[in-house]
């Protein structure tokens, strides 16, 4: 995880707030403890905070291009950067370093706006084109790493990996937005592009954002969507996922830094494990939060994969003794939050911290396979009504 932040004037003349450069990296230290780096010219400033996965001396940000015209500034990891190496590599690009940062900047070089459709990833990034005079940012298709953008009084054109970052902007109105706080209130969060205030926005998943020297407002635009593909058989939808889940998992795994699971002894989190095992050269280090209540307790299920598999497994309890930490969330999460899993993941993530860099987790499983009730009672009220 790493963090991102950065502004446009919206009058080419007027100097770069550096203060407040620097006040937004700073707010984003926890995102990136490694290093840090900020670049400015020609009214634009783009800065980072680096939480080191590959190549910790070669892959330091913002990174320029060799004549310095584009800038990057990313979020993220980009499984198949060795792929779009080779691929580049044979179009005349010379890497310096083996970081997938390189690849992505050479990847903006090559194709342009289009490097989104080439790339694979977790991913939140920002270039600016001095040929061009344009910002160009992108969130990838899920939207696993986030981007949040407001154009402020002043008229920059502000971004960060974190609205903390944004408020810390004296010419940003703090106004909370009335809808937003009526889709909390239905659905437990704000979702895209919306946020709680007035005028700060999501980049929401799948889309990309670019906006000129002296215009008002971006362009947004979407480069990616869901497809439904036809019903297959059974069998053959089993073949396809363990196929695809095993070179999930293999890409992930990439990394100079210890790499580990979250396991909660569930069908997700143990599969993961699992794949890994196969491919690990070294028992796997994995992890488990547990209530001292002995509510919804699975460690011992999480007990009994690490036993089978083999791997290096630690325990932690959550309790009522934790409530101090409830304090901290507002800071965290930015925006009303009604998911009480903040505590265990907090807590199983500081954890899995002691020992590794990168965790791989299960999350989304359940949205993909229908692993919680309401599903089935969708499915149910589906099949009701066809009958």
């Amino acid at each position: 995880m790493c963090g991102i932040a950065g502004l446009m004037n919206s009058v080419p003349s007027m100097p770069v707030n550096r203060q407040l450069l620097q006040s937004m990296s700073d707010s984003l230290i926890h995102r990136g403890p490694d290093g840090s780096g900020t670049w400015v010219d020609d009214g634009v400033g783009l800065v980072h905070r680096r939480l080191a996965v590959l190549d910790e001396e070669g892959g330091k940000q913002p990174m320029r291009s060799r004549d310095g015209q584009v800038v990057l500034t990313y979020n993220g990891e980009i499984y198949n950067f060795k792929d779009l190496r080779n691929r580049l590599s044979e179009h005349g690009y010379n890497f310096q370093t083996r970081s997938d940062t390189e690849v992505l900047l050479a990847a903006y070089l090559h194709w342009g706006r289009d490097c989104v459709d080439h790339i694979w990833g977790m991913f939140a990034f920002a270039i600016w084109d001095g040929r061009s005079k344009c910002l160009f940012a992108a969130r990838d298709r899920i939207g696993i790493k986030p981007f949040y953008w407001t154009i402020d009084s002043a008229g920059r054109f502000v971004f960060a990996s974190e609205m903390k970052a944004l408020t810390l902007n004296a010419d940003l109105k703090r106004e909370l937005r009335s809808d937003a706080v009526e889709d909390y209130l239905a659905l437990g969060y704000v979702p895209d592009p919306k946020t709680i205030l007035h005028g700060v926005h999501k980049l929401a998943p799948g889309h990309t954002l670019e906006i000129r020297k002296g215009e008002k407002y971006p362009h947004i635009s979407r480069y990616w969507s869901v497809k439904i593909e036809p019903k297959v058989s059974r069998l053959e939808s089993q073949n396809y996922f363990m196929e695809q889940l095993e070179g999930a998992v293999s890409l992930r795994m990439v990394a100079d830094v210890p790499v580990g699971a979250l396991l909660s002894g569930g069908l997700d989190s143990s599969a993961i494990v699992a794949m890994m095992s196969r491919m690990a050269s070294q028992p796997v280090e994995t992890c488990t939060i547990v209530s001292e209540e002995g509510t919804a307790d699975e460690s011992g299920y999480a007990a009994l994969v690490s036993d089978f598999f083999g791997t290096r497994h630690r325990l932690r309890f959550a309790s009522e003794k934790d409530a101090p930490f409830l304090d901290m969330v507002p800071s965290l999460f930015d925006e009303p939050f009604a998911d009480n899993s903040a505590l265990p993941t907090y807590k199983v993530s500081a954890l899995a911290r002691e020992k590794v860099t990168v965790a791989l987790s299960g999350d989304g499983a359940d949205e993909l396979f229908g692993g919680y009730a309401r599903y089935r009672m969708h499915l149910a009220e589906q099949e009701i009504r066809a009958l």
